[in-house]
């Protein structure tokens, strides 16, 4: 009985190390994806304050650069 005892105790304890390991990579992984998503954030935030700036400044260079990243017709 305490054998069966011991067995379960020390199962219980290797599943308990590999949770904690596993919900540490997750967890790892998961803020570094929240971090590269963070970064991409404030990219796009910024070039959208340059396009805008861009529209005001310059209209004609504004819709050559909309024309180039919206694919426009290929010859």
């Amino acid at each position: 009985m305490f054998r069966t005892a011991a067995t379960l105790a020390l199962v219980a304890l290797v599943a308990l190390v590999a949770i904690r390991i596993v919900a540490g990579v997750a967890g790892g992984i998961i803020g570094l994806m929240l971090g590269v998503a963070w970064l991409f954030l404030k990219l796009l935030i910024v070039a959208a304050v340059v396009y805008f700036v861009l529209t005001i400044v310059a209209p004609d260079t504004a819709r050559k650069l909309r024309e180039r990243l919206s694919g426009g017709p290929t010859l």
